[in-house]
C-alpha cells in the first residue's frame, strides 16, 4: 500500500472495492508508527478508534451504504480543532488535559464525509507564530532537515502530509498558518475566503481574519477536501451560502490569455535571495500555459499596522480576562500580543479598520484587471528549528516575531482566497512555496491555475529522504 498515492487515488480505489478502510488506516498508522518519532508531527494517535471506524466503514460498503466522498479516508486534524473524546490542547499547558465534548465543525464535516481520524496534529501554543513548537508536545521537525522548522501554525498537518502519515489533514490560516508550513514542507494549503468553510461562533466571530482549509499534497486533493468542508452553516454568522459540491468538478480550464499580476516586491518588503530565484523561474511556466504576467502590485499602504493591530485586539479578546497566574503560563509572544491588544484605543481600532477597507478597495481594483496576484508564499527558506522565529533578512533587521511572515499577512488582510503550492527547491534542498491569489471568494479559480501550475512544474512530486 503505497501511502504518498493521492486521496483522489485512494478514494476512488475504496469506492471500487479495490481497496478497503482497514488496510487503508493499518497503512499510515504503521507508517506514524515507524517514523513519527522522527518528526513529531502527530502528538494524539487515536489507532484503536481509527481501527474501529475502518471496520464499521468496510461492513458499511459490503451493505452498499458510502459514508461521502471521504469514505475511508484518513485524516489528521490540527490541534487547535475541538475533536469530541479526543483530548485537545491548543499547545498549552493550560489545556495540557483538555477533552472537549464536541467537534469543531470542519471535524464534524469530514466525519460526515467518511473520513477516519487517526489523531491530532502538533500546534505552536494557540497556534501563535510561524514556528511549531510548544512545551506540551516540544518541536516538530522538518522532514526535508530534521535541524529545519517545519512552519506553522499548521506544522504538524503540513508534516505528517510530506510523509505519508495521512492523505489530508485540516489546518487553520490567520497570518500564512495554512501556507507557511505548506511552503516548508512542499505540499498544499489553501487559504479560504472567510466564511467558505465556517467556524463555530464564539468571541469574534465576525473577523475575517481567522479562516478554516485544506490541506493536502495536490491540488485536487485540497478541492476533494474543500467539497466536504465548504457551505453554510447557521452555527456561523459570516458562513458562504455556496455549496461544498461545486468543488468536486474537474480542475482543466484553458488559460490562453489569463492575465497574472506578479509580484514586485510589497511595498518594500525584504526577501532572501534564494526565495525570489526559485519562484521568479516559475514565471515561465505559467507563460508557456499561455497566461499573460506582468509586474503589477497595489498600494500596500498602513497594511502592516492593519494586521498588527487587528491581531493584537483579537489576542486581547480571546485571553485578556485570563487570571493572572493563567496568563503567567502564556509564552511571551503570546502576552506582547495581549498587552499590546489592551493599550489599543478606540482611534487605533477605527483607523485600522479604515486602512483594512481601503487596501480591500485596492486590491479589488488591482484584481479587474487580473485573474491573479501571484507571489511567494515566504520570505525565508526553513530555518533552524531551534530559532523562534527569524530576526533579519538579507541585513534587514525584523522587528517582531510576525515580521517575517508579511508576504502571507498582507494577504490575509485582504481577505482573497490564497493557495501555497510547491515551485521548486533551494540549493541546499529546502522546500519554496508559490502563492497564487484570486478574485474575492473565488477559491474555485485559485484551484484550476494552481492544478494547471502543478501538473506543469511537477514539484509536488518530490518526497523527503526520510
Amino acid at each position: 500500500m503505497d501511502c504518498f498515492m493521492t486521496a483522489v487515488d485512494m478514494a476512488r480505489l475504496i469506492r471500487e472495492g479495490g481497496l478497503s478502510a482497514r488496510e487503508l488506516v493499518t497503512a499510515h498508522l504503521d507508517r506514524i508508527e515507524r517514523l513519527n518519532p522522527r518528526v513529531n508531527a502527530i502528538v494524539t494517535l487515536t489507532a484503536e478508534q481509527a481501527m474501529r471506524e475502518a471496520a464499521a466503514a468496510d461492513e458499511d460498503q459490503v451493505h452498499g451504504r458510502l459514508r461521502g466522498p471521504l469514505h475511508g479516508l484518513p485524516v489528521a486534524h490540527k490541534d487547535l480543532a475541538e475533536t469530541a473524546g479526543v483530548r485537545t490542547t491548543f499547545g498549552s499547558p493550560l489545556f495540557r488535559d483538555n477533552i472537549p465534548v464536541q467537534d469543531e465543525i470542519v471535524v464534524e464535516r469530514l466525519k460526515r464525509a467518511g473520513a477516519i481520524t487517526l489523531g491530532k496534529t502538533n500546534t505552536p501554543e494557540f497556534g501563535a507564530g510561524s514556528q511549531t513548537f510548544n512545551p506540551v508536545f516540544g518541536a516538530t521537525l522538518n522532514p526535508y532537515d530534521v535541524s529545519r522548522t517545519c512552519g506553522g501554525s499548521s506544522g504538524g498537518a503540513a508534516v505528517a502530509l510530506a510523509c505519508g502519515f495521512t492523505p489530508i489533514a485540516d489546518g487553520s490560516d490567520m497570518g500564512g498558518s495554512l501556507r507557511n508550513p505548506a511552503a516548508f514542507c512542499n505540499v498544499v494549503g489553501l487559504r479560504t475566503a472567510p466564511g467558505r468553510v465556517p467556524n463555530r461562533a464564539f468571541g469574534l466571530a465576525w473577523s475575517p481574519l481567522a479562516v478554516t482549509g485544506p490541506m493536502a499534497r495536490t491540488v485536487a486533493d485540497v478541492a476533494m477536501m474543500l467539497s466536504a468542508i465548504a457551505g453554510p452553516d447557521a452555527r456561523s454568522p459570516i458562513s458562504l451560502d455556496h455549496p461544498g459540491e461545486v468543488f468536486a468538478e474537474p480542475l482543466g480550464r484553458d488559460l490562453k490569455g489569463v492575465r497574472i499580476a506578479w509580484f514586485r516586491d510589497l511595498g518594500g518588503v525584504p526577501f532572501d535571495r534564494r526565495i525570489r530565484a526559485v519562484v521568479d523561474a516559475q514565471r515561465r511556466v505559467f507563460e508557456d500555459l499561455g497566461c499573460i504576467v506582468e509586474v503589477a502590485e497595489p498600494g500596500f499602504e498602513g497594511v502592516n499596522e492593519t494586521f498588527l493591530t487587528l491581531r493584537a485586539w483579537t489576542f486581547e479578546a480571546a485571553f485578556g480576562d485570563l487570571p493572572p497566574a493563567a496568563k503567567a503560563q502564556l509564552k511571551d509572544t503570546i502576552r506582547h500580543e495581549i498587552d499590546r491588544g489592551a493599550s489599543l484605543a478606540a482611534r487605533d481600532i477605527s483607523r485600522a479598520e479604515f486602512a483594512h477597507t481601503a487596501f480591500w478597495q485596492r486590491f479589488q481594483q488591482l484584481l479587474e484587471r487580473y485573474e491573479y496576484f501571484i507571489l511567494p508564499v515566504t520570505q525565508v527558506p526553513p530555518f533552524d528549528v531551534q530559532q523562534p522565529y527569524i530576526s533579519e533578512i538579507d541585513g534587514v533587521p525584523m522587528t517582531s516575531y510576525t515580521d517575517w511572515m508579511r508576504s502571507c499577512y498582507y494577504i490575509s488582510v485582504a481577505g482573497n482566497p490564497a493557495i501555497s503550492v510547491p515551485c521548486g527547491f533551494t540549493a541546499e534542498g529546502l522546500p519554496v512555496g508559490l502563492q497564487i491569489v484570486g478574485r474575492w471568494r473565488d477559491e474555485w479559480s485559485v484551484l484550476q491555475l494552481a492544478h494547471a501550475y502543478e501538473s506543469a512544474a511537477g514539484y509536488w512530486r518530490r518526497r523527503p529522504e526520510l
